[in-house]
């Protein structure tokens, strides 16, 4: 399983901006960037992605930023992931393996990335951004 540097910083990027929200002023991009030392062009890509997947919100202008769409405790670490366009998958996909061929040792081997996958994807989609913040 390999996360790319997008989906590293989408996660890191979430955590700081719900370290430093606040209830009534949304948090800049800039204010961000600096705080991670992430430029604030790949931060702006990002966060498209999370405002189109509905995990953020924005406001423009002065005084404009991001801020949390919903709760915390209802925005999970697995969202976040599948918003930065990363996805999480250790096991390959059946129509990976018909392509290329199957042996005995293959076919075990990739129930036992299945069953990884599954455990990676339950500790994914049951951690929120209120359990990452703590």
């Amino acid at each position: 399983m390999r996360i790319t540097t997008k989906g590293r910083y989408a996660v890191r990027a979430v955590i700081a901006l719900a370290r430093a929200s606040s209830e009534d002023k949304p948090i800049s991009i800039k204010t961000l960037s600096e705080s991670e030392s992430i430029s604030a062009e790949f931060l702006e890509q990002i966060f498209f992605r999370l405002r189109r997947a509905g995990v953020i919100q924005s406001v423009r202008g002065p005084g404009g930023g991001f801020f949390f769409s919903r709760p915390l405790e209802k925005i999970t670490l697995m969202e976040i992931i599948d918003a930065s366009g990363e996805g999480l998958c250790i096991a390959e996909s059946s129509s990976d393996r018909k392509a290329r061929g199957k042996s005995a040792n293959d076919s075990a081997a990739h129930d036992i990335w299945r069953e990884m996958d599954k455990h990676v994807r339950s500790f994914a989609e049951k951690r929120t951004v209120a359990d990452m913040v703590r």
